[in-house]
């Protein structure tokens, strides 16, 4: 029996690879959104002339868009990686990003809903720059979207936090 548990337990915790070709998949997903900004780029310089002030600032916020879901993606590649499959050995690297010392799955919650309030804050800012062109219905929805990621990060870091005062108190330090 005991022999039969332990292949089990070796099973299960190999089984963490599987998700190897989801992260590889999200760094293709990551090639194409830098091929993106490249098209957008491309077309703003090549449009200057004709664009209005609004036309550019709209361009600007779809490049600072794509930018933010990159990082999102780096986020997730690299800390769900790091997380739940295997450590990076990066050695002494000193371009390695700074939170990856104290990654955690909280921490990475906590910062995924950040970055996607961000990236709801971006397209919000968009629509209200385009709002002439858009509907009031969809308008009011993107706003209830942009609410609802707000007070579901705010949840998730309360939460957080409050796990890591209970292990405190507990004496189980933190993350």
């Amino acid at each position: 029996m005991s022999l039969q548990k332990n292949a089990i337990g070796k099973m299960i915790f190999w089984s963490r690879w599987l998700q190897l070709p989801m992260y590889l998949g999200l760094i293709v997903a990551l090639g194409v959104y830098a091929w993106k900004f490249m098209l957008v780029l491309f077309n703003l310089v090549m449009n200057l002339n004709s664009l209005k002030e609004t036309d550019i600032l709209i361009q600007v916020l779809t490049l600072i868009d794509v930018v933010m879901i990159a990082n999102l993606l780096v986020m997730v590649i690299i800390g769900g990686y790091e997380i739940f499959v295997s450590r990076l050995d990066l050695g002494d690297s000193h371009d390695q990003p700074e939170w990856l010392d104290h990654v955690d799955a909280g921490v990475l919650k906590v910062k995924l809903g950040i970055a996607l309030i961000t990236i709801s804050s971006i397209n919000l800012l968009r629509s209200f720059i385009n709002a002439a062109n858009l509907d009031e219905h969809t308008l009011k929805w993107e706003v209830i979207i942009h609410i609802v990621l707000v007070f579901s990060a705010m949840f998730i870091a309360a939460t957080d936090w409050l796990i890591q005062l209970k292990a405190k108190q507990l004496g189980h330090g933190s993350h």
